[in-house]
């Protein structure tokens, strides 16, 4: 939805990588390996999100999360001081929340019968070990492609558990 409006889909990835890590600080490969997007575009879309000010080229060691590179390597963060960034992060949360919407309808139409779904961890900022769990009758093969699908949107794992009955 938000890469027509962006106008890139590697735009998009980038912005909602750098809002939901704000004081990390990544390498150009190591974002692209991160979206998994070509190298190229990343630096493309970098230069274009520098250039609006949402992200800023930060010197090697400013970052406490820095685990791979070097000194000569360039790392960018999101720019704090961006005058649209509250703006900016609202939207893309809002967009997320349609996003896991419609995941979360998906697992109910073709996973099979699901009696209970409880959602946490990632999902309700909770520090624990499961983002679903789910009990039903459920298929795992679909389930597993929809999380992956999934995974790949949020640039993160979903962890999850599934049951047969609760007890």
């Amino acid at each position: 939805m938000l890469e027509h409006l962006f106008g890139s889909t590697t735009r998009l990835k980038l912005l909602r990588l750098f809002f939901n890590n704000p004081d990390r600080a990544y390498f150009v490969r190591e974002l692209s390996r991160a979206i998994d997007t070509q190298l190229n575009a990343v630096r493309r879309e970098l230069a274009n999100l520098e250039e609006f000010g949402v992200v800023k080229q930060v010197p090697f060691g400013e970052s406490k999360e820095e685990e791979v590179g070097t000194e000569r390597s360039k790392y960018y963060k999101l720019n704090n001081e961006f005058f649209l960034n509250e703006e900016l992060g609202m939207l893309l949360s809002k967009t997320q929340l349609v996003e896991e919407r419609s995941f979360i309808d998906l697992i109910r139409k073709r996973c099979g019968n699901i009696r209970t779904m409880i959602l946490t961890g990632f999902f309700t900022q909770a520090d624990v070990s499961t983002d679903i769990l789910l009990v039903g009758e459920i298929k795992p093969v679909p389930l597993a492609k929809i999380i992956r699908d999934f995974e790949k949107f949020l640039n993160r794992p979903v962890r999850y558990q599934m049951g047969s009955r609760i007890t």
